[in-house]
């Protein structure tokens, strides 16, 4: 048996397989979640904010909405075309 499918023994609970894949997806996405806001950030900021302040003016404002959402909308149409191209 592997350390998956074996019985527990001692204290420490053992995760079945099917428990295990899940816990990682959910970090895996939380880790792309946070790398995709750093990355939109970064790229959304220098972009549209050309002079920091303490509040954004409305031009900036409105290009920051923009920008994050053609990021958002390319990460879509691009996770919808692996996810096509996997399931061939």
């Amino acid at each position: 048996m592997d350390s998956f499918s074996s019985p527990s023994s001692g204290s420490s609970p053992r995760l079945s397989a099917e428990d295990f894949m899940d816990q990682l997806k959910t970090q895996l996405a939380q880790v792309y979640a946070e790398e995709f806001l750093e990355t939109v950030r970064g790229k959304c900021f220098d972009k549209c904010i050309t002079k920091p302040g303490s509040s954004l003016s409305g031009s900036e404002s409105s290009c920051i909405s923009r920008c994050v959402d053609r990021y958002i909308e390319a990460t879509g149409i691009i996770s919808k075309a692996l996810f096509s191209a996997s399931q061939r």
